[in-house]
């Protein structure tokens, strides 16, 4: 008897989806030990199956409307692969013949209307919901969005589990750079409100420097007409470069589910200012200058002038999150519903 198969739906590799494809990516990493140990076999299906890491079947599958991807060519193939639980990322196939495990990282389209296109928030408005009926389990990456199912979506509580997510061991400190601008790392878009991060830094006489994919041309028009330096969808080296070479991280979301480069930061010894927004208070766990929108440039004087300090506690509070935790909690789920 084969062992039961996991697809895992990696259509996000190589598409600039920021923390969704981050999370994918590692996640195929860290799973391929720990499911072969429990006797599970892992396929991730993709458009790039040449990002797919060792240890992980690569199934490629090719659709250019995602609509029907998710109604008839994922399904059609979950049925010719023998899957015996596939697990995606918001939205759960039409017609799925096995289980279904679903992320979902946030519900920023709920709470956060605004700052969101009408089309996009259509989706996933039809979409999700649906999800967390459907699947067998939901995983969410904190406890914020946990409750935010649970409030919105009458999602019982023990149908969910928290998996945070984890930090890259390429995120270390290194060689100090210049320290001689501030950093605001994130998709270019009005939820991430880089345009606060602009003025605060202006006002504390440092420049910003923007690193993330442009998914709004407007703000990032609006941001380089202010004098902000945009490096836009940047490498992984690239990127542990920007954060220790910073005066200090700048994360003035308006919403999110995680906040991945607040952790990404302090494992870099960079430190951090964030607003009082729940989720980045969950991760930095009192390793960060907390302020509200107002006082960012405040916040920023402070993590310059305490930058030991702050980098030695972040540092200390990035130890807590690693991707394998991840994955061995995400196995636990994959393994309940299998019953192996």
């Amino acid at each position: 008897m084969r062992p039961p198969l996991v697809v895992v739906d990696a259509d996000v590799l190589g598409r600039q989806r920021t923390g969704d494809e981050t999370y994918v990516r590692n996640l195929l990493r860290e799973l391929p030990p720990l499911a072969a140990e429990a006797g599970i076999r892992l396929a991730a299906v993709t458009r790039s199956p040449e990002l797919v890491p060792d240890g992980v079947e690569a199934v490629s599958l090719h659709t250019r409307v995602q609509e029907l991807r998710m109604a008839w060519a994922l399904p059609r193939l979950l049925r010719r692969s023998g899957a015996a639980l596939v697990h995606t990322q918001y939205a759960v196939p039409l017609r799925c013949p096995c289980p279904a495990v679903v992320t979902i990282h946030d519900l920023s389209f709920e709470r956060d209307r605004a700052h969101m296109a009408l089309k996009d928030r259509l989706v996933f408005r039809a979409t999700v919901p649906r999800a967390a009926r459907r699947a067998a389990r939901i995983l969410t990456v904190s406890e914020r969005t946990r409750r935010d199912l649970v409030e919105l979506y009458g999602v019982p509580a023990g149908r969910i589990a928290v998996t945070p997510n984890g930090v890259d061991p390429a995120f270390a400190p290194g060689p100090p750079g210049r320290r001689d601008y501030v950093l605001a790392v994130g998709a270019v878009q009005p939820r991430k409100n880089q345009l606060a991060a602009l003025a605060a830094a202006q006002a504390a006489g440092l420049p910003l420097v923007v690193a993330g994919p442009v998914k709004d041309e407007g703000v990032a028009a609006e941001l380089r007409r202010r004098g902000a330096r945009i490096e836009g969808d940047v490498t992984q080296e690239r990127l542990v470069e920007l954060y220790r070479g910073a005066a200090c991280l700048v994360q003035p979301s308006r919403y999110e589910g995680f906040g991945l480069p607040v952790l990404e930061a302090m494992a870099c010894g960079t430190p951090v200012v964030a607003v009082d927004e729940p989720a980045l208070l969950e991760v930095a766990g009192g390793a960060a200058v907390v302020v509200d929108e107002a006082g960012l440039a405040d916040g920023i004087r402070r993590a310059v002038a305490e930058r030991d300090r702050l980098a030695a506690a972040g540092l200390e509070r990035a130890e807590v999150f690693s991707w394998s935790e991840t994955a061995r909690r995400t196995l636990a789920v994959y393994r309940d519903i299998l019953r192996v």
